[in-house]
């Protein structure tokens, strides 16, 4: 049988094993899994499943009293925005609104309502790169059964017929969505971590927790405060300022870090096609479609955004991926509040290009040596 082990102990970094069988079924936690302890200092990481990826929460040891407690009602917020958001419930929310509204006006909560609104602005924001009707493009493809196809000419205008945030119809003063075409859907599943990132942020704030990082998978990352023991290279931060270090993936070798980023208060979130494609032809197709064409967007390996919300960084990082680097780096230079990180094909021979704006030099780190750089 296992030694017991104290709350005390575990938040002191003492064994670590042990602590884990005293916060129970929910969750995983154990002492820094990522990187092990930094300066001395160790995290308390708390994780459980939701919106088909690992939610994490990690604190500093011993920062606060009541951190295990606050991250259990924390990640039970997530679970409970995932029945309203999903997409593949009928009881929820958006499954709700997805089968009335074209027959007339659907009623939905405030938080849901600014949601749609958001999505609906950064719709008409990207022309169209963001959209969260897009759902008939990519059942088409064969991507929701993750088993792609090539759709007929036929099957792609059909789908396309039903695209198009112009289709739908927000009232603020009622609160109210409907549809004006039948066939339309609403699919949150580009915003809808990053929301859940910042409502849980807002729930921490009200707990007087301001050190921590937060991810929703992968691909959605949220930093408040600063990590205990982490200093800039070169820099005396003040305390407050270092921040937390995050990893980009390499977008064709999963297993390797392609760059690390400093987040100081601020979200990232990348999109990129390296687990969800499908061959034909010789021809590799992503699952990242272009709402504006139907088809698969192409010209970049993955794109990473920087930005103050999750929600913000969540959809423009798709939205960015379907833009293509051109565009993409002109839309981000207008907004000195994002920063990005767009990885192409090389220009000749093997390899990969990054093109960065908004970022300054100790924000990112670049690890793989094969890599050219252009800010």
């Amino acid at each position: 049988m296992p030694r017991k082990s104290t709350r005390r102990d575990f938040l002191r970094g003492k064994s670590a094993a042990d602590a884990v069988a005293d916060v129970g079924d929910r969750i995983v936690s154990e002492l820094d899994a990522v990187e092990g302890p930094l300066g001395g200092a160790y995290m308390v990481h708390v994780a459980r499943p939701a919106m088909a990826a690992q939610f994490e929460l990690f604190f500093n040891a011993g920062q606060y009293e009541t951190d295990l407690e606050t991250a259990l009602e924390a990640l039970d917020l997530v679970e409970s925005l995932e029945g309203q958001m999903t997409y593949f419930r009928q009881t929820s929310a958006i499954s709700r609104v997805n089968r009335l509204a074209a027959d007339g006006p659907v009623e939905v909560e405030p938080w849901l309502f600014e949601l749609l609104e958001s999505a609906l602005k950064l719709s008409d924001a990207t022309g169209g790169a963001f959209d969260i009707t897009a759902s008939p493009l990519w059942e088409v493809w064969g991507f929701s059964r993750r088993a792609g196809r090539i759709p007929s000419e036929a099957e792609l205008e059909e789908a396309r017929q039903a695209v198009g945030s112009h289709w739908v119809e927000l009232d603020r003063n009622a609160r109210t969505v409907r549809f004006h075409k039948r066939g339309v859907r609403l699919n949150l599943g580009s915003i809808g971590k990053g929301y859940a990132l910042d409502r849980v942020a807002g729930f921490l704030m009200e707990k007087g927790i301001g050190d921590y990082l937060l991810h929703g998978g992968q691909s959605s990352v949220l930093a408040r405060g600063t990590r205990f023991g982490l200093r800039a290279p070169d820099t005396q931060d003040t305390p407050g300022t270092a921040g937390w270090q995050v990893g980009i993936r390499h977008p064709l070798r999963c297993r390797d870090r392609l760059a690390e980023i400093r987040l100081r208060d601020q979200s990232l979130a990348t999109s990129g096609t390296g687990s969800q494609y499908f061959w034909s032809g010789g021809k590799r197709y992503g699952h990242i479609l272009d709402p504006r064409t139907g088809r698969p967007a192409e010209d970049l390996l993955s794109a990473t955004v920087l930005a103050p919300e999750a929600a913000l960084s969540d959809a423009l990082a798709t939205a960015m991926f379907v833009l293509g680097p051109g565009p993409a780096l002109e839309f981000c230079s207008s907004r000195p509040d994002l920063g990005v990180v767009l990885v192409c094909p090389a220009t000749h021979g093997a390899g990969i290009e990054l093109k960065t704006s908004g970022l300054s030099g100790d924000e990112i780190r670049i690890l793989d040596e094969n890599s050219s750089l252009t800010t």
